[in-house]
């Protein structure tokens, strides 16, 4: 291991680390941007690794792959909102997302999944990062295992140790997750974060825990309430804060047509979204941290998944589109009412 410490991505885990601390001091040096740029980079390599195997483990199923790679300022907030992470331990710059149509589906492709024979490392027990089992009580649902990245070859030793996160989800989880990221994006509240107007908060949990009884036939962060009461608390909080009229209001962006695989979506401050793609991932890359250097303030993601409709699945978040959590939800509230 330690012959392989030179190569390691940004120089060393102490030199990534220290790169990150000076990003929460407020004071890093252009080479500390340059070392977060070539750790973050190398992050893409794990990707391609565990994107390929899912692929081929679901060829032939109903399930969505996607893969995405975390947003240089969705980095930095998370290194200001945990004062005590260090930047190289960061187990979520680099993920997987698998959405299913049902959560028994989803165990089982996660179970056989367990028993792949590769090197990389599975970091967490079954259960820690289930909430399925134990949601959140921001009303978060859905299961995140943490994998080490381990290719003992030539070209694999300077990534060894990487992290990436895959994250399980069914489509009912996966429209509230959207709806939250969608409030993030039109209101000044972050509800993901536990930040902001705590009512986008509360409705949200709310909203879960009618998603998660009337689809899946489970509870969610408020089991000791009865259908009734939750309808009614959510209702009110609804009718504080219009969620669902503002939800409603919004238009689905339209996409560029297009066979290129990598797309960079650039959310602008007049709430604008344009999209530009690319065949190749590396021109892909060097573009994104073209835009975030000379656009900091806006929000640029990078997606990559094999067609127009899967990056629209998976990342609809980024085009405003909440009609799955609309409808889902609606039809929630009738099944809990009883109509």
């Amino acid at each position: 291991m330690s012959a392989a410490a030179p190569f390691f991505p940004g120089g060393s885990k102490s030199r990534v680390n220290a790169a990150g601390y000076a990003i929460r001091d407020n004071s890093p040096t252009p080479e500390d941007v340059r070392v977060i740029d070539e750790w973050r980079a190398a992050h893409r390599i794990v990707l391609n690794t565990f994107q390929a195997s899912l692929r081929t483990r679901t060829r032939g199923k109903q399930i969505v792959v996607a893969q995405r790679h975390k947003r240089k300022n969705t980095i930095f907030n998370k290194l200001m909102r945990l004062p005590k992470m260090e930047l190289s331990r960061m187990d979520d710059v680099a993920g997987c997302r698998l959405i299913f149509r049902s959560i028994k589906d989803l165990y089982e492709f996660r179970d056989d999944f367990h028993k792949a024979r590769f090197k990389h490392k599975r970091k967490n027990e079954v259960d820690k990062y289930d909430y399925i089992k134990n949601p959140k009580p921001t009303g978060y649902r859905g299961i995140h295992d943490i994998y080490s990245y381990d290719v003992r070859s030539k070209n694999g030793d300077q990534y060894r140790g990487l992290l990436l996160e895959i994250q399980y989800r069914t489509l009912v989880q996966h429209a509230w997750a959207t709806a939250v990221e969608v409030i993030g994006f039109i209101t000044e509240s972050q509800p993901k974060f536990q930040q902001g107007d705590k009512r986008y908060e509360y409705c949200m949990a709310l909203a879960s825990e009618i998603l998660s009884r009337a689809h899946e036939g489970r509870k969610g962060p408020f089991p000791e309430l009865d259908d009734g009461e939750i309808l009614q608390r959510f209702e009110q909080v609804n009718d504080e804060i219009h969620l669902m009229r503002t939800l409603k209001g919004l238009d689905s962006a339209e996409t560029v047509a297009t066979e290129n695989r990598n797309s960079i979506l650039i959310f602008k401050e007049d709430g604008s979204l344009e999209v530009r793609s690319f065949k190749e991932a590396p021109d892909a890359l060097r573009e994104l941290f073209r835009l975030e250097r000379d656009y900091p303030s806006l929000d640029v993601v990078l997606v990559k998944a094999d067609t127009n409709e899967e990056i629209r699945m998976a990342f609809k978040n980024y085009f405003s589109d909440a009609k799955d959590f609309i409808r889902l939800l609606t039809e929630g509230m009738n099944i809990l009412a009883g109509i």
